[in-house]
């Protein structure tokens, strides 16, 4: 991708000129992007992306810069306006010898997107329409969205190290829209997995648009849920959304670090109820939010954040590490190499229980069972959340009886994961984007069905 013997004496000038640590960065990424409305294709467009980052420490201090140029010149150009920003202009000898990094493989490819059609991405995008359009005569309007892409990185720094991985993402979105009496709900799914199209294969688009149209289906038959205070089930799946953002967040060491997370300083301390364990697993194949190594050339590892509602640990990039005093343990991402990465989440969910979700809802004699979550807000620094129910239901004397609308989850996660007291067994993950400071990226959320004794509903009293 890059000369490397150019990109070997660029770390070496840098080094030589006095910074701490000077990273390259190069992406080479084939995108498809195409939607689908009432079964039409809109849009379809593929394209290929290239640059190259260049990043620079020194002390506390880092400055970052990109370019789609990658002669030697250019990238010598821009790593003189580097130091220059950081005023650094010394003449040491400190030669670093570089070694190419054998990178394990674990996310196996059988059919790169590249390979495949439009017209064939076209009929699976079909299929995702029919089983929507087809579920119910309320369905009024299907969307369907398709994105792939091919992502090739070449990282190298002044550690030596010098890496390359292939990331290869699949997804397809489909929302679709219910109508009756003049009223109007929506339902949506989007999984994707870091795969080719064989992902079709393990999940039928059929199913895909019928689930979204399931969703709109329910809620727009539904009466408005009840406000008030009581006991929240919150189902598996896409339900660790609410972890992934009140809490997931405030575990990265780009918040820890400036001291703005509640969780600042907490290592070891009990932050949550005592059957709460939660994980971050870069490592899953073929998982959505998975990479053989970080975008700092980390490999990827599973880490073990939350342990019987003790922290353990925090989500660490190479930045910020030698603030907080903490390895960098590959969680490390960046959209592209427009982006300086910084430590982010990649597949981070709570683990199973000992509950069947059954009995949770059976040990609930009134509250709402979230079914599916929807989207929300998050005040990073408390934790301060308002999240949209995108299927309801009440929970009368230990059985889920009608569907509810509108309802809303209010809380604040550090105080939300004390009381969680029931954690089912039942984990699933599901996929969404994340954006954060260094960008959208690819991460799964999940959970088991759990249980929170109380929470903050809102919807509407009458």
């Amino acid at each position: 991708m890059l000369n490397e013997k150019v990109v070997e004496n660029l770390i070496n000038h840098g080094v030589r000129k006095g910074a701490n640590f000077v990273e390259v960065f190069a992406e080479d990424r084939f995108e498809t992007a195409m939607s689908m409305i009432d079964g039409r294709v809109e849009t379809a467009k593929s394209g290929r992306e290239f640059g190259i980052g260049l990043r620079i420490f020194k002390g506390y201090q880092q400055v970052y810069a990109y370019t789609n140029d990658p002669s030697e010149e250019q990238l010598f150009k821009m790593l003189e306006r580097l130091t220059d920003a950081l005023d650094i202009n010394e003449d040491l000898e400190k030669p670093i010898d570089m070694s190419r990094s054998d990178i394990k493989n674990s996310h196996i490819i059988f059919y790169y997107p590249q390979e495949v059609s439009k017209s064939e991405k076209a009929r699976i995008m079909k299929l995702a329409h029919e089983g929507a359009k087809g579920y119910s005569n309320l369905i009024t309007q299907v969307v369907v969205r398709y994105l792939d892409y091919d992502q090739r990185v070449f990282i190298a720094n002044s550690d030596g190290l010098m890496a390359e991985d292939r990331r290869v993402r699949t997804r397809l979105v489909v929302n679709a829209v219910a109508s009756k009496d003049g009223e109007q709900e929506s339902g949506f799914y989007g999984p994707g997995a870091a795969m080719g199209i064989e992902f079709f294969n393990l999940l039928n688009p059929l199913d895909i648009g019928a689930e979204a149209a399931r969703i709109a289906d329910r809620m727009v038959r539904a009466e408005f849920a009840p406000a008030g205070k009581m006991t929240v089930v919150v189902a598996n799946e896409f339900g660790g959304v609410i972890f992934h953002e009140a809490c997931g967040h405030s575990l990265e060491a780009t918040s820890v670090a400036k001291g703005a997370s509640v969780f600042a300083g907490k290592l070891g301390v009990k932050i949550a109820a005592d059957c709460v364990s939660a994980v971050d697993d870069g490592t899953i194949p073929n998982a959505w939010g998975s990479a053989n190594i970080d975008d700092e050339g980390t490999p990827t590892q599973r880490n073990l954040l939350i342990e019987n509602g003790i922290l353990k640990t925090y989500l660490v990039d190479r930045f910020n590490s030698t603030k907080l005093g903490i390895k960098p343990n590959g969680c490390s991402r960046r959209q592209n190499y427009k982006f300086i990465p910084t430590s982010r989440m990649s597949n981070t969910f709570i683990l199973p229980g000992k509950y069947l979700p059954e009995e949770i809802i059976s040990a609930t004699d009134y509250g709402l069972y979230a079914k599916k979550m929807g989207g929300g807000s998050v005040h990073p620094a408390t934790g301060e959340f308002n999240f949209a129910v995108a299927e309801g239901y009440l929970i009368e004397k230990g059985r889920i009886t009608k569907p509810v609308r509108g309802a809303t989850l209010i809380g604040k996660g550090s105080e939300v994961i004390q009381k969680i007291d029931m954690v089912g067994n039942d984990l699933a993950r599901g996929q969404g984007m994340c954006g954060s400071v260094s960008g959208s990226v690819p991460a799964d959320v999940g959970q088991p069905t759990i249980r929170v004794s109380e929470l903050i509903v809102g919807g509407r009293n009458r």
